[in-house]
């Protein structure tokens, strides 16, 4: 398999997985804002914050409202990490690598584009923005179960499951902390109230809520949410998982070395969570290293595969 090729298929399943993320989060942020407590107050800003955007956010904006930063993160063609930039860049990597991806994923991909460029002020402007993102949702996960359905578990397969999973890590570290910063933010008093919003949403964000009632079989609570989004085994947008996937992934390429020391180093991470007390600023940091080591192991992955001349084999 050659290098270019392997490096465009794990950046497609990382693109789609950016998507899917960036929908979840507008749909759940929107309906968030709707269901707070009087008295409690949160800017749409943070989407911008989750995302590490801020510097070119700043850039292209003066004001931070909602128009402002729904424009940035799903249409703004100067975000590369914006909706429409993610959908081209799949777009145009599938088209690329069309001869090792089943037949029908260039369609679909090409439905989406379109869909989401004509209708893309429904999702900014409000007008029926929950059916668009759903449908871009819709978009993203009939494209991820043809991949699933219908591809031989290959070097090909074995990079899509590398991108799709150090994207959900990512986004599943930067979500958590979002939240435990909003909580911070808070007087003692509105945290009580923000509270019983913000955990159920965090899990809705990462379609948990269910998988979370049923495994945890508790009340919602933020060190709860915390520990099932970070350890359950079991949930396939948990980083315990998504780290365990990759494992098995590099485990099935050659010349993965340094990208399995550097899973063994994130598997090996710990932070012990007992009460939501526990989800402070040294939690954040936690946090904060957790991101740096997957920033670390996408360069380990680009290194050990993608790092070839244009005719070099990659696996």
């Amino acid at each position: 398999m050659l290098s270019r090729v392997a490096e465009r298929i794990y950046w497609s399943a990382r693109y789609i997985e950016r998507v899917e993320n960036i929908a979840r989060l507008v749909s759940v942020y929107d309906n968030m804002l709707y269901d707070l407590p009087k008295g409690v107050d949160i800017s749409w800003y943070n989407l911008v914050e989750i995302n590490g955007s801020t510097e070119l956010f700043h850039e292209r904006y003066k004001v931070q409202d909602e128009k402002n930063v729904l424009k940035f993160m799903l249409e703004d063609a100067t975000n590369s990490s914006s909706m429409l930039s993610s959908i081209k860049m799949v777009r145009e990597n599938i088209r690329t690598t069309r001869d090792v991806v089943p037949e029908a994923t260039w369609e679909l991909i090409n439905e989406l584009d379109i869909y989401a460029r004509q209708n893309i002020k429904k999702g900014i402007n409000r007008s029926d923005r929950h059916t668009f993102l759903n449908r871009i949702i819709e978009g993203c996960q009939t494209i991820n179960g043809l991949l699933a359905g219908t591809m031989s578990r290959d070097a090909t397969w074995q990079f899509v499951l590398l991108g799709r999973n150090v994207e959900r890590s990512d986004m599943t570290t930067r979500v958590l902390d979002a939240a435990v910063s909003l909580m911070l933010q808070h007087q003692e008093e509105e945290r009580l109230a923000l509270a019983q919003v913000l955990w159920s949403k965090v899990l809705k964000s990462q379609g948990a809520y269910l998988n979370y009632r049923r495994t945890v079989r508790t009340s919602i609570s933020g060190a709860k949410v915390a520990k099932f989004l970070l350890n359950d085994p079991y949930f396939p947008r948990s980083v315990s998982f998504c780290f365990s996937e990759m494992l098995v992934a590099v485990n099935k390429l050659p010349h993965g070395e340094s990208v399995l020391d550097s899973l063994k180093v994130l598997k090996e991470m710990d932070f012990e969570v007992t009460t939501s007390d526990d989800l402070d600023e040294e939690f954040r940091n936690y946090l904060n290293e957790l991101q740096i080591g997957i920033i670390q192991l996408s360069s380990n992955i680009t290194e050990s595969w993608f790092s070839f001349d244009k005719e070099g084999e990659a696996a």
